[in-house]
C-alpha cells in the first residue's frame, strides 16, 4: 500500500494527514458496526473500507434517519456476482443501494454507495467534478478498514480531498484576507451548486458553523501544500494570494462543474432506479425533509420512473426546489 501512495505522485502535508486521521478515527456509537457486518457479508473479502458521513454522523444516531455510507471495494469483479451491476458501477460510479437492518425493535436504514479503490483514487485526484473530493473533504469516520495499511491509505486520500477542495475554493476568492469560516462556506456553497440538491441556500453556512473547529484545524494544516496561494497570518486569519486572472479561471471551472453536475445527477438518478430499492420514496422523503415540498409518488411515476421522473425534475428546477 505504501508503494501505491508513492505512485500517486502527490505530496500531502503530514500535519494534514495526522489531523484527518484524528478526525476519522473518533469514537462513534457501536450500533454503526451493524452496517459494517452486513456489508462484510455482502462483499466478503473484496471490502477494503467503509466510510460513514452525513447527517447521522453528525447526530450520532443511526436510528434517526438514513445512514450515509461508502463501501470501498478492491475490484467490481470480486464485489458483484452480477455482470450488470459490474458494468453499471464501472460506467458511472458509484452504484447506490438501500439496506434495512432490524435491531432491538428498531429498523436501521442506510443508503450505501459502492466504488472501487482505484476509482476512488481517480475521483479524488483526476475527476474534474467535485462529486467525490468535495464530499470527502468534510468530516467522516472510517468505521472499517481491511488492515492498518488500508486505513493509512484512506486517510491519505481523505487528506488529498481536503487539499483539492480547498485549493479549488480558495482560488475563487482572489487576493484578500479571510478566515476559515469564509473559506469553507464559500467552498461548500460552490460544491452544493455543482449538484442537484434540495438543501436550502444557507446550508453551507450551517455546516461550516457546526464543524468550524475541525475546519479551522484542517485549513491550518493544509497551508504548507498551498505555497504562493495561502499564507497563515496572526489571530487565525489567512492571506489569499490569487491573481484576478486565476480567480476568473477558477470561477469558470465551477460554472462548468455546475452544468456537468446537472447531467451527472440526472444520469445517477436514472441509474439508481436499477440499484436503489424504493429510490423514488427516498427522493421524495429527502426533498420534503429539506424543503417542505411534498412530492407524491404516483402509480404513473412508479411505472415510468425515468420518463416521468425527468418531467418532475424539470418542474422542480423551474420552481427552484432543486438548485
Amino acid at each position: 500500500m505504501k508503494k501505491r501512495l508513492q505512485s500517486l505522485g502527490v505530496t500531502i502535508p503530514s500535519s494534514l494527514i495526522n489531523e484527518v486521521a484524528s478526525q476519522s478515527s473518533r469514537i462513534i456509537p457501536s450500533d454503526f458496526s451493524l452496517f459494517v457486518e452486513e456489508l462484510a457479508n455482502r462483499f466478503g473479502a473484496s471490502l477494503d473500507a467503509v466510510i460513514l458521513y452525513g447527517s447521522c454522523l453528525r447526530s450520532r444516531n443511526p436510528a434517526g434517519g438514513i445512514v450515509d455510507l461508502y463501501a470501498i471495494v478492491d475490484d467490481y469483479h470480486h464485489a458483484y456476482a452480477s455482470a450488470g451491476l459490474r458494468r453499471l458501477n464501472a460506467w458511472l460510479p458509484p452504484n447506490v443501494f438501500y439496506m434495512e437492518i432490524k435491531h432491538d425493535g428498531n429498523t436501521l436504514r442506510t443508503k450505501y454507495a459502492v466504488i472501487s479503490m482505484a476509482e476512488f483514487e481517480r475521483g479524488i485526484f483526476n475527476w474534474f467534478h467535485s462529486y467525490l473530493w468535495a464530499r470527502f473533504a468534510q468530516p467522516v469516520r472510517i468505521i472499517f478498514a481491511r488492515d492498518e495499511s488500508h486505513r493509512e491509505h484512506m486517510n491519505y486520500l481523505l487528506a488529498a480531498a481536503v487539499v483539492r477542495f480547498l485549493g479549488e475554493g480558495i482560488a475563487t476568492l482572489g487576493s484578500c484576507e479571510t478566515d476559515a469560516e469564509t473559506i469553507w462556506t464559500k467552498s461548500l456553497s460552490l460544491a452544493y451548486a455543482a449538484e442537484l440538491r434540495p438543501e436550502k441556500e444557507n446550508r453551507a453556512r450551517q455546516l461550516t458553523h457546526l464543524n468550524l473547529g475541525d475546519f479551522t484545524r484542517l485549513t491550518t494544516s493544509v497551508v504548507p501544500s498551498m505555497s504562493g496561494m495561502l499564507d497563515l497570518m496572526p489571530h487565525g486569519y489567512y492571506r489569499c494570494r490569487v491573481s484576478s486572472w486565476e480567480q476568473r479561471r477558477a470561477l469558470r471551472r465551477w460554472r462548468l462543474r455546475r452544468w456537468q453536475g446537472r447531467v451527472l445527477s440526472v444520469l445517477r438518478l436514472s441509474k439508481a432506479v436499477f440499484t436503489f430499492k424504493n429510490c423514488l420514496d427516498y427522493a421524495a422523503w429527502k426533498i420534503q425533509r429539506h424543503t417542505g415540498v411534498n412530492i407524491p409518488v404516483t402509480p404513473d411515476l412508479q411505472r415510468h420512473p425515468i420518463l416521468q421522473g425527468s418531467r418532475l425534475l424539470w418542474h422542480l428546477l423551474r420552481r427552484g426546489v432543486l438548485r
